[in-house]
């Protein structure tokens, strides 16, 4: 079943390779990279129709002008940048953060959780299997929450509910044989760990 399991992720490239042809470019690319207005337009009817979209143009002209008037920086002028100090501190931790999180741990170590948990043998893939579709679906939850909270709180709260799960982890797999249903409580906190991780970070 796996190997079909994993060549099932090649259907959605097909498709996708399929179907890239038929769909239009993006308007900002051939206004701005291009410099085609009438191939802009074009797009821009394809994508919401006939009428006056004279407006989105006249954005995409302001971004142009934008972009023609700021100065492309390299790596070197952007850490020695006063201005951009702050975002780059920002950048950093959130990338430094999100290898750290501990999320790779979790992934490497479920299989002997599930194991321990006196899980069947043929089950854990399945179990496996669920904890990567917790993650597809509270990647998909956020997008939806992202515009409500705003990504700073879901980023905060995010890690906060993951620390807060890590620790408790940490409680039951060291209580794990001292009372059997701490086994079954370590993967609940898994799976919750993993949705917190698609919600946050």
């Amino acid at each position: 079943l796996w190997p079909w399991l994993l060549a099932s992720s090649g259907l959605s490239a097909l498709v996708q390779l399929v179907t890239l042809p038929f769909f239009p470019d993006s308007p900002s690319y051939l206004l701005i990279q291009k410099g085609n207005e009438e191939a802009c337009r074009k797009a821009i009817r394809r994508l919401w129709g006939e009428g006056d979209h004279q407006a989105e143009i006249d954005d995409i002209m302001k971004e142009k002008v934008a972009m023609t008037s700021t100065k492309t920086l390299r790596v070197l002028e952007v850490i020695k940048e006063r201005s951009l100090r702050w975002q780059l501190y920002i950048l950093m931790t959130v990338m430094t953060t999100l290898q750290l999180c501990g999320i790779n741990a979790i992934y490497f170590y479920s299989f002997e959780v599930f194991h321990t948990a006196k899980f069947e043998e043929y089950l854990i893939p399945y179990v496996s299997l669920g904890v990567g579709l917790c993650e597809c679906l509270s990647s998909i939850l956020c997008s939806t929450l992202i515009d409500r909270f705003g990504r700073k709180v879901l980023l905060f709260g995010g890690y906060t509910l993951m620390c807060s799960v890590l620790a408790l982890l940490t409680m039951t797999l060291s209580l794990q044989h001292q009372f059997f249903w701490m086994h079954y409580f370590s993967v609940i906190l898994i799976f919750l760990f993993v949705i917190f991780y698609g919600i946050g970070p």
